[in-house]
């Protein structure tokens, strides 16, 4: 009987420690799941944070886009070119820029005693630039001046593409705050930086659009010059007409100067008296 009852009492402590030590384990992990819910942020903040981070880096780290922008050189040249006859000159430059699907952008005509010119901003597509080049320098006249010059602007165009995309995705983040805002001073303030990102989206577009007019016309300034005082060593001209220049040109310099000396005559009036005023000094001293 004695053995029955201690075997009875043994079963029950090891059914109390049991119980003891499960009782334990939930605790413990009912603690450290508390511990776990009060360290980790609330879920619409965190979301919200990732949101913000990812989108303002979107642009940033995506290379495919940064990929997807092509080579953007903008090509400029002007060249000065000495004619015959400017007339003549001019419709050979139109059949050349008709060849080339070119375009006069403004057009400026100058004509003064020594010379003539004619002055031709052109636009030109930029594959067909080098050939408008060649056209002009073969059969047009002499060439007195060229320049030509390439300037790279992807770097550029890729970091104002690349703020231009991140000022859209701010852009809709404060149109997003605004219809949830709840006071007069939060609307204020958020419709101003709504309309200071509006302002610089509006600059940065428009840069871009600049930016691919340039590449896609390249911009050539050509001068046709045309010298009127001739000689010997430029034109085939007889001596008769030579000898008409100089008489002209002669009788031009002899009015100019006749001019210039009318032009002296307040001090033509000034030098009488100068003279009268001397001569009675003169007198006061001898007397």
């Amino acid at each position: 009987m004695k053995k029955l009852f201690l075997t009875l009492f043994c079963f029950s402590l090891i059914y109390c420690k049991k119980n003891e030590n499960l009782n334990d384990k939930s605790i413990s992990s009912m603690v450290a799941l508390e511990d776990v819910e009060l360290k980790s942020p609330a879920p619409s903040q965190a979301i919200s944070e990732k949101a913000l981070s990812d989108n303002s880096s979107a642009s940033i780290n995506n290379p495919s886009k940064i990929d997807s922008i092509s080579k953007k050189i903008i090509k400029n040249g002007e060249m000065t070119i000495q004619v015959g006859d400017i007339k003549k000159a001019q419709q050979q430059v139109g059949e050349i820029l008709s060849k080339s699907n070119a375009y006069v952008q403004k057009e400026d005509f100058r004509n003064t005693d020594t010379d003539e010119s004619l002055n031709l901003i052109i636009r030109v597509p930029h594959k067909n630039f080098d050939i408008l080049i060649d056209s002009f320098s073969n059969g047009v006249g002499s060439i007195l001046s060229k320049n030509i010059s390439s300037d790279d602007v992807t770097e550029e165009y890729t970091d104002v593409t690349i703020k231009l995309a991140n000022k859209k995705i701010y852009l809709e983040k404060y149109r997003d705050m605004l219809r949830s805002a709840s006071t007069t001073k939060d609307m204020i303030e958020i419709q101003e930086k709504i309309r200071e990102l509006v302002d610089e989206i509006d600059i940065a577009e428009g840069r871009l659009r600049f930016i691919d007019d340039r590449v896609k016309y390249s911009t050539f300034n050509l001068t046709l010059y045309k010298e009127k005082i001739r000689s010997s060593t430029t034109s085939k001209i007889g001596f008769g007409s030579r000898f008409g220049d100089s008489f002209t040109e002669g009788w031009n310099s002899f009015v100019s100067f006749s001019l210039g000396i009318i032009s002296f005559w307040p001090y033509f009036l000034l030098f009488p008296i100068f003279i009268l005023i001397w001569k009675k000094w003169k007198r006061k001293t001898k007397k």
